[in-house]
């Protein structure tokens, strides 16, 4: 069993992320840390367990941890991806892993310097549902794909909660604008070439709060939109020339509808859609690291995400925040490592 230790009781690590080691069958959590020893404690005791610390680099020094979770703020990841790297853990770090693309060069270097595996968590790559629509464009079922549509938006005016703090991380493009960029990259297999985007900031917070964005991939575009005030809305569209691709929940499979891939022929008059159920992608990604770590093999399509996928993402992202001031097309860097 993989022994994890948890960096924070943040509320996805809490609510999600401890549940689904406790349902895999190759990982155990042994560790707790946090700021505060009795809330450490408290998550422990809820969880059963065995050991609560109140620092994080208490639980970092302990011998009875093998691998990392990270669900910190933003801003604290690339710190602590590095020091949990140099202390030999291996990582799983909530996204985005970085503020820029410059910091994961760092965390790279950590972990080619430590030997150790430290991944990004973005989930949705180990979901079935993914696996499935990557299938479908790689074996030509909507014929050339030609666009992508996708969004991703939520409503969150809480002055209190870090998506609204710009210097936490905070904002549309750097909180969910991974989530359309990441799954159109690992359903096709391309990488973006220049983005365009519209970008409006809250005076109040100072984040973008909304953007409406455009992608160019080699013979397709991805228009996306991103938002942290507007109603609760997900949605990836796959259109080629012979059909297209619709996910019900592409991002958080059972929060915002079912497990679903649906796929339309041209005239519509042919409709199959796949259906997923019961399936915990968190499950999925903890159960896929920790084979990655043990070096057994994993189940067809099934990849631990590289750091240099992270890299690329983060160049995107950074290119749309660039995008944004000039009004122009700005060209994505390609991203390879120092």
């Amino acid at each position: 069993m993989l022994r994890w230790g948890i960096l924070s009781t943040a509320k996805i690590g809490v609510k999600d992320v401890i549940p689904a080691i406790l349902r895999s069958d190759n990982s155990v959590v042994t560790a707790i840390a946090s700021r505060n020893l009795s809330r450490a404690e408290e998550v422990a005791a809820q969880f059963g367990v065995p050991h609560a610390f109140g620092s994080y680099d208490e639980l970092l020094a302990s011998d009875e941890i093998d691998a990392v979770y990270i669900p910190l703020i933003t801003s604290d990841h690339a710190h602590w991806s590095i020091e949990a790297a140099n202390a030999g853990k291996h990582v799983l770090c909530e996204k985005p892993i970085s503020l820029n693309a410059e910091e994961i060069h760092a965390i790279i270097l950590a972990a080619d310097r430590n030997k150790v595996t430290v991944a990004e968590a973005v989930m949705i790559t180990y979901h079935p549902q993914w696996l499935k629509v990557r299938s479908l464009i790689a074996e030509g079922a909507i014929g050339t794909l030609t666009h992508v549509q996708g969004s991703f938006t939520y409503f969150n005016d809480d002055a209190d909660n870090m998506r609204n703090d710009p210097k936490k991380g905070g904002g549309a493009l750097l909180d969910i604008g991974i989530y359309p960029v990441a799954a159109t990259r690992f359903a096709t297999g391309l990488e973006p070439k220049q983005v365009m985007s519209d970008i409006r900031f809250d005076p109040k917070f100072g984040t973008d709060t909304h953007s409406i964005n455009r992608i160019a991939f080699e013979g397709f575009e991805l228009s996306m939109y991103v938002s942290t005030q507007m109603a609760l809305r997900q949605s990836m569209v796959f259109h080629g020339d012979k059909g297209w691709i619709e996910m019900s929940a592409p991002f958080n499979a059972g929060k915002y509808g079912e497990d679903s891939v649906t796929l339309h022929n041209q005239g519509r008059s042919d409709v199959h859609t796949f259906r997923f159920p019961d399936i915990n992608q968190y499950t999925h990604q903890v159960e896929a690291f920790a084979r990655h770590i043990k070096g057994e093999a994993q189940p067809e399509g099934v990849k631990v995400l590289s750091l240099e996928s992270s890299l690329h993402n983060q160049c995107v992202i950074d290119a749309l925040f660039e995008a944004g001031k000039s009004g122009g097309w700005v060209d994505v860097p390609k991203g390879k490592k120092n």
